[in-house]
Formats: structure tokens, C-alpha cells, sequence
């Protein structure tokens, strides 16, 4: 059976004439019924009712007809969707990234690209490294936006550096330094975030390396939560001066010693298959971010 005596089927049963069928497909009318004769054998039943010039469809072939249009339907939707996800311009990103890089980075970044590429559609994901990493090896997401990644079966490039500050409320002692140093919180209590994620493991790793053993009295998921729970006189936290925190009361504090940062770089499979709508925007990342953030 092939893809033509389908429509030829279709065409057929629509005007219940051999004649008219095969003037509107363009075929003569004996290959026609030679077509449809195959069909018929192929199948193992009688599609048509023959009477004269005019032939009406059996019972089966109404049946048939029926599985025929979903089918062809589904087909066509198909072709139609990966018509849509090989072309560049009108496929579907799968984009996850840190919380905090969605109050304004990503945002930013998706609707610059967009102004370049309209048609582009993304589906977006937030989550903390860990689970994005799994989304990532789940195949789940084309790129992830996040902290450094040391995994098998991952590749990871740096874009940006993201300084890290001590958060204390607005009526804290130290919030009249201009910067502090690291050891100077070492009998603050500390609002942190939950073990898994990139941000903890970076700031414990520096508390570890000037001997601080914090006293934690939160663990979140999110930079505006601890943020809230430090203007509210918890404690004082190591995070990012990202957008949206501006009309806390709050103080961020640089740390000069050690300096704070963590880099925030593009994570992918390597030796995946990606649409171009996402080859196009992995490398509208790679160009476009390295030239507005500094490494150094």
C-alpha cells in the first residue's frame, strides 16, 4: 500500500466516480481502477459498491475511510511539526536556568533573541543545578543556564561571573561597612539553601576554607526567599545582588577577603541531536553574553 492510493482512496470516495476521481487527480482513468483494484486486494476486502459509472462505498470502505482521514490527518500533523522543529525559525526551545537568573537575565536574553527570531517558541524550567542537570541527562531540555557542571555525558562553558555578597538587614551592625571580610559573620546565623543546591555547595566551600562553621537557621530554593527572611532579622546570607531586590531592607555587602563569586555558564549534551531553532540559540548565547559579561 502506498501514500498515493490512500488519497487516491480518498478522492474516490468523496466523488463516487472513476471518471471524476481521475480527471481531478490527473491520472488516466484505467490506471485509476487499476489502483484502487490493488488496494482492494491488498487489503482483503471490497472497498466500493460498483454500479455503472458511478460507485458508492461498501460498508467496509466507510469503515475504512474513516481510519484512512484520522491517519493521513495524524500524518500530516506530523510532517508539519517537524517542518516546524527543523526549521530554524520555527521551532521550540527547551531552556531551564537557576531561580535567580529569572528575574531579569533570562527574560532579558529570550526576549532579545525573540526580536531576531519571533517565531521561535520555548518552553522554560527553573530549578536548582542538581535537577537540572537530570533534566538535562533526561533529555528532557535542549540547554540549561546554570552553575558549573562536572558530569559525565555533559558539556559546560562559562559566560558570566556573578559576585557573591554578604545580605544583612538594614538595622544590622555591619550594615554601615563598606565591605567585609568572610570571617567577620563567623558568629552570624546564616540563612542558607538547601544541600543539593549549586549556591550551597559554592558557599559552604568558602565558609569551609576561611573555618567557619555557621549556625543555619533556613534552608531555601530561592534568592528571594532567604532574602525576605534576612530583612526579616533571621540572619545574614551569602547570595547574589540579583534584580528584584532592590526595595528590600536589606545591605549587600562585597566581601574582600576571600573574594565571592560563582560563574554562571551554558550546559548541553554533547553528541545530542539539536534542532537548528536551538543550534541557533545556543550560539546567540556563546556570542551575544560572552561579549556583554566579563570573565575576568
Amino acid at each position: 500500500m502506498q501514500w498515493s492510493q490512500f488519497q487516491q482512496f480518498k478522492t474516490v470516495a468523496r466523488l463516487e466516480n472513476i471518471t471524476q476521481a481521475a480527471l481531478e487527480l490527473s491520472v488516466s482513468q484505467p490506471a485509476l481502477s487499476r489502483s484502487m483494484a490493488k488496494l482492494e486486494e491488498e487489503l482483503g476486502f471490497a472497498l466500493f459498491e460498483r454500479g455503472g459509472k458511478r460507485i458508492k462505498l461498501s460498508v467496509c470502505g466507510r469503515m475504512f475511510l474513516q481510519y484512512i482521514e484520522r491517519a493521513m490527518l495524524e500524518i500530516e500533523q506530523g510532517r508539519e511539526s517537524i517542518r516546524e522543529y527543523i526549521d530554524p525559525e520555527q521551532g521550540t526551545v527547551a531552556l531551564a536556568f537557576l531561580h535567580s537568573l529569572g528575574t531579569n537575565f533570562v527574560p532579558s536574553l529570550v526576549g532579545r533573541f525573540r526580536k531576531l527570531h519571533p517565531k521561535v517558541q520555548f518552553k522554560l524550567y527553573q530549578n536548582g543545578t542538581a535537577a537540572l542537570v537530570k533534566q538535562l541527562l533526561g533529555g528532557e531540555i535542549d540547554l540549561c543556564l546554570c552553575a558549573a557542571v562536572e558530569e559525565e555525558g555533559i558539556e559546560w562553558t562559562p559566560l558570566f561571573k556573578e559576585e557573591l555578597f554578604i545580605a544583612v538587614p538594614a538595622a544590622h551592625p555591619l550594615a554601615k561597612c563598606a565591605s567585609i571580610r568572610l570571617c567577620d559573620i563567623a558568629e552570624e546565623p546564616l540563612i542558607t539553601f538547601k544541600e543539593h543546591y549549586g549556591l550551597r555547595i559554592l558557599s559552604d566551600a568558602l565558609l569551609r576554607s576561611a573555618n567557619i562553621a555557621p549556625e543555619i537557621k533556613f534552608e531555601g530554593e530561592e534568592i528571594m526567599t532567604v532574602a525576605g527572611l534576612v530583612e526579616a532579622g533571621l540572619g545574614v546570607a551569602m547570595i547574589p545582588h540579583i534584580h528584584g531586590l532592590e526595595q528590600m531592607k536589606i545591605v549587600f555587602l562585597p566581601i574582600v577577603e576571600p573574594v565571592c563569586f560563582r560563574t554562571i555558564g551554558l550546559a548541553w549534551q554533547p553528541g545530542r541531536y539539536i534542532s537548528p531553532a536551538v543550534k541557533q540559540f545556543k550560539d546567540f548565547i556563546l556570542q551575544e553574553e560572552k561579549k556583554q559579561h566579563s570573565l575576568n
